[in-house]
């Protein structure tokens, strides 16, 4: 691909809501950088004036928009909302534009690769914080040690305050939530890949300052299944004790279902109508405090030993930046992998999850070293197991 090195670099960012909104904000600390956020929302470019950006409004769901929109881009950030990732990244692709997505789409990503490597251009996805930053570490871990045998990492987004009768609110939409609690986990349990259900195999966790949470299988590996050979990987959401019961017993009733049902004013989805219930219920309120919580343990061998290495994340929403916390881990983490690319750190042509980047040290520096200039810590600790 070319150089952009040049500076300025061109930064487009298609979508402009929480998550790339806070990617937006961080982004235009850097004088180096010229930045045009694209979306439909024009309250969503309001919240952006005063940052020194460009704003374009237009439907990213229709492909010509989106290579109309990054014509003239050196690096592309996607922020759009998952079933329309795919289409996006490709329509990025073809334009022959790099891309850092962090849509987080169903379809298998390495569908893309062909097309990346044909243009010469970097693809970075998943570049979140589950799966991204925990990809990135789990990269970095399987390089520095000599073997590495098991990977487990617990991560969730919650409201401060536990409110009756959810005790959750969604940092994303209801949609996004649903869809956790609906697709089959997939994991890796003594080199056999295995799917369970959904919220089985709840477990209770406590996290020093600031108590018990519960964590339940969710399919969060994704790319590692695939590029990692690791014999043990299993991801969990955490959320606030008794919460898994509560989706099962709505999921087992059918309350998530897809399937229309007719009901006395007609047909209907009922998912549809638990999502419409769920978004009010479950919306932050503006200046609403959150955090995000994670543990990430890998063991390995190294120096003939076995040792274990544990990530603990703890981060709040910040009132001085008005950030919310899933915002701040989630898209500072993607900022940090953009300027990676703008940066030229990172130049090597077609699909690349955290895990791949991770394997370089120089990349997973300049990633937590990012973060933690923005108060987002990882306390990391190394014991041996004999």
């Amino acid at each position: 691909m070319n150089s952009i090195a040049e500076k300025p670099v061109k930064i487009v960012v298609l979508g402009a809501g929480r998550i790339g909104g806070a990617i937006v904000r961080d982004l235009s600390e850097e004088s180096d950088y010229s930045i045009t956020v694209v979306d439909l929302d024009p309250q969503a470019m309001e919240r952006l004036e005063g940052f020194g950006v460009e704003t374009m409004l237009s439907d990213l769901s229709f492909r010509d928009h989106v290579t109309e929109a990054v014509a003239d881009a050196d690096l592309v950030v996607g922020c759009v909302p998952g079933f329309m990732g795919y289409q996006t990244v490709e329509a990025v692709l073809e334009a022959g534009k790099p891309v850092v997505d962090i849509s987080f789409f169903e379809e298998d990503a390495f569908g893309l690769d062909e097309l990346a490597k044909r243009r010469g251009v970097p693809c970075l996805i998943d570049c979140g914080v589950a799966p991204g930053l925990t990809n990135l570490i789990l990269g970095w871990m399987e390089a520095s040690l000599d073997e590495t045998t098991s990977f487990k990492a617990l991560i969730g987004g919650l409201p401060v305050e536990r409110g009756w009768p959810w005790e959750y609110k969604a940092p994303f939409s209801p949609a996004h939530v649903l869809q956790e609690y609906v697709r089959p986990a997939r994991m890796r349990i003594h080199g056999e890949d295995v799917t369970l259900p959904a919220l089985s195999e709840v477990e209770l966790v406590h996290f020093p300052g600031l108590g018990t949470l519960e964590a339940f299988n969710t399919d969060g590996l994704r790319s590692l299944l695939r590029t990692s050979q690791i014999p043990n990987m299993v991801e969990k959401t955490l959320r606030y004790p008794g919460h898994a019961d509560r989706m099962k017993m709505l999921r087992e009733a059918g309350f998530f279902s897809d399937r229309e049902i007719m009901a006395p004013s007609g047909m209907v989805r009922p998912r549809d109508v638990t999502e419409t219930l769920l978004f009010d219920a479950w919306h932050f309120e503006e200046g609403e405090p959150d955090l995000t919580v994670g543990q990430i343990t890998v063991e390995g061998v190294a120096d003939g030993k076995r040792v274990r290495h544990t990530y603990h994340l703890l981060d709040y929403y910040n009132p001085d930046t008005e950030t919310s916390s899933m915002a701040r881990t989630t898209g500072y983490t993607c900022a940090a992998m953009a300027r990676l690319v703008a940066n030229g750190l990172w130049t090597e042509p077609g699909v690349a999850p955290g895990e791949i980047v991770g394997r370089s040290k120089a990349c997973y520096d300049f990633v937590l070293e990012h973060l933690a200039e923005r108060g987002v810590s990882l306390f990391h600790r190394v014991e041996s197991l004999g």
